[in-house]
């Protein structure tokens, strides 16, 4: 099976936050590949990497990037393929400055954006799953079972 999601962030610290993206997307058993590549330190090596991404057939782009976070806009306007970006915590401003430049993009550019940190990692996934569920019913049918898992938990919650 190909790739079906290119994950990409812009250092490797990153990892402990966008790991948990990956470890989503191996639940469900999408095919994906994840890459340390910097919109503003390898900007050469990072348009190889969407460009050949895009002759193997991925269908959606997560990136991950902290401060000015201009890692997810820059997939974006290299690519049609649909791009979600996650703020990650870093500096002073504790992931806002992140989600800010991300939500932000130009008419033109979209960038769909989640929360800050692991919980938006978590939802890139899912995000990335549901456009993938477009085109394939069985992981249609995997997101809806995940879906009901999450309900039950809820309403069969406990209170002390």
């Amino acid at each position: 099976m190909s790739i079906q999601v290119a994950i990409v962030m812009g250092s490797a610290s990153d990892w402990d936050v966008m790991s948990h993206c990956a470890k989503t997307l191996n639940d469900f058993g999408i095919e994906h590949e994840a890459k340390v590549l910097s919109a503003h330190r390898t900007p050469k090596e990072l348009e190889a990497f969407i460009s050949q991404s895009e002759k193997d057939g991925v269908q959606v782009f997560i990136a991950g990037a902290g401060l000015a976070a201009a890692l997810p806009g820059v997939v974006a306007a290299q690519t049609t393929i649909p791009v979600v970006g996650v703020p990650l915590i870093a500096g002073s401003l504790d992931g806002m400055d992140a989600l800010m430049a991300i939500v932000q993009m130009p008419p033109g550019i979209p960038v769909g954006t989640v929360a800050i940190g692991k919980p938006g990692a978590i939802n890139a996934a899912l995000y990335a799953i549901a456009i993938l569920a477009l085109n394939d019913d069985s992981i249609a049918e995997q997101l809806s079972g995940y879906r009901k898992t999450q309900a039950n938990k809820v309403l069969s919650a406990k209170l002390d």
